[in-house]
């Protein structure tokens, strides 16, 4: 392939949004909507990526630092001038341009990779429009073409005849053209139409009265084109990809109980084997291993779930959650920066944050690491095999030794040694009889207040 460069437009105010953030930086599946589109790119490798912004400049230039560089568009004349903004950008650049949009996110490599292509066939047409057929072409521009895919026209809906609107093969806006040719057929573009816009698919008719031909590349899946514009496409976005991630989890070996409850995140890690049962919520960064259970309820993110390990229901694992082979936590169970060892178990009710588990040893319901003092985090350390009885606390900084035991209702805040037993508690005093007699004291009491 030869080089290429990518210029994303993104300078539109978004006010469908109704939101503070950039519309590009509105999140699916945990991603900013730009990022994904940025991946899709980063796969063929492109030579630089140029992000055209307006509106909430501030904002993409953070987000975007050292992965992209930007342009201005100011004033915004339509999506032709948008383009011309990173003519700066890309001077001396001799490769392709390929142009995409930030609010268009679910474009894949391969699509990409298709239009570039075409671009360098025989015909060698000057500029590949990425066409599709959407089930309704309601006010999308339209593509007129011949059999071969080479365009006759492209016209916006607005400016279309009613036999153009009649055309089903629409303009998803994104274009792949050498360089040289982008720049010159834009610097020729005229705003005559009912807008007083430059249009970036005039490129395609100044191409034409120069004697040159451009083609069309269609995709097979109109979904991938889609734009965000709003709150509601935003979740329909994110509903899209989801059905898209179940089934390829699926499709690679594990078993979700109910598909339509589980939310995955871009980057989820699912092994083979695993099952993962109704209402289950994947933040990023969470990997689960081989016949891992995930039961129902319970939200993981940052974390490692390893081999044959069973979560939940209703567990919360955060980031630097680490299950080795064969452990277990049951419900109501919070794992924060905490690894659990091959085999040991939290059943239920526990807190373990900046916590280190040995392998076999038994977390007692109740029990919490108390690792943060308003200041600092301290760290537990869990020898192997130890048993923590229910309801205790471990104060950190603490160890508790190797095949130790803590007794229930223990408050600890000094080392266990290996094999010791642990017991912290008050004194129990007993008085016999002490509690009927209060309450027969109380009840007449109580009877004579009411006279």
């Amino acid at each position: 392939m030869r080089e290429f460069a990518t210029v994303i437009l993104a300078a539109g105010k978004g006010t469908r949004m109704k939101s503070g953030l950039h519309k590009v930086l509105h999140p699916i599946a945990g991603r900013p909507m730009i990022d994904h589109l940025m991946a899709s790119a980063a796969e063929l490798g492109p030579a630089r990526t140029v992000v055209v912004v307006g509106s909430g400049r501030d904002q993409l230039e953070s987000a975007l630092a050292g992965r992209a560089e930007t342009c201005l568009q100011e004033p915004q004349l339509g999506t032709g001038h948008a383009v011309q903004q990173a003519q700066g950008s890309l001077d001396g650049f001799e490769g392709d341009v390929l142009i995409l949009y930030g609010d268009v996110p679910f474009v894949r490599a391969e699509t990409m990779r298709a239009m570039l292509d075409r671009l360098h066939a025989d015909d060698a047409p000057a500029v590949v429009v990425l066409g599709f057929e959407p089930a309704d072409a309601l006010q999308y521009g339209r593509v007129i073409a011949d059999a071969d895919g080479r365009i006759e026209k492209m016209v916006e809906h607005k400016d279309a005849t009613e036999a153009e609107r009649a055309c089903r093969l629409c303009n998803s806006g994104l274009m792949a053209a050498r360089a040289a040719d982008m720049f010159d057929l834009l610097g020729r573009v005229g705003n005559d139409n009912s807008q007083g816009e430059y249009y970036l698919v005039d490129v395609v008719n100044v191409a034409r009265e120069d004697g040159r031909h451009s083609a069309v590349v269609v995709t097979d899946r109109p979904d991938e084109v889609a734009g965000i514009n709003s709150r509601a496409e935003l979740a329909r976005a994110e509903a899209q990809w989801q059905e898209m991630k179940r089934e390829e989890t699926m499709a690679n070996g594990a078993s979700l109980r109910a598909p339509e409850t589980v939310f995955f995140s871009y980057d989820t890690e699912i092994g083979r084997d695993v099952t993962i049962e109704p209402n289950v919520v994947f933040g990023p960064g969470a990997k689960v291993a081989d016949g891992a259970t995930i039961r129902a309820f319970s939200h993981i993110e940052g974390a490692e779930i390893g081999p044959g390990c069973e979560v939940g229901p209703y567990a919360r694992l955060r980031p630097g959650a680490v299950m080795e082979r064969g452990s277990k936590v049951g419900n109501f169970v919070e794992m924060k920066k905490a690894v659990l060892g091959e085999g040991a178990k939290a059943n239920h009710l526990t807190y373990l944050g900046d916590a280190e588990v040995g392998a076999g040893a038994n977390i007692g319901a109740g029990t919490i690491t108390c690792n943060y003092d308003g200041y600092f985090k301290y760290k537990t350390v869990i020898g192997p095999r130890a048993f923590i009885g229910s309801n205790s606390a471990l104060i950190a900084p603490v160890r508790i030794g190797a095949d130790a035991i803590v007794a229930a209702g223990s408050a600890v805040s000094r080392d266990v040694d290996d094999g010791e037993l642990r017991m912290v508690r008050a004194e129990q005093l007993v008085k016999p009889g002490w509690a009927d007699r209060f309450h027969d004291t109380m009840k007449k009491k109580k009877a004579g207040e009411g006279k």
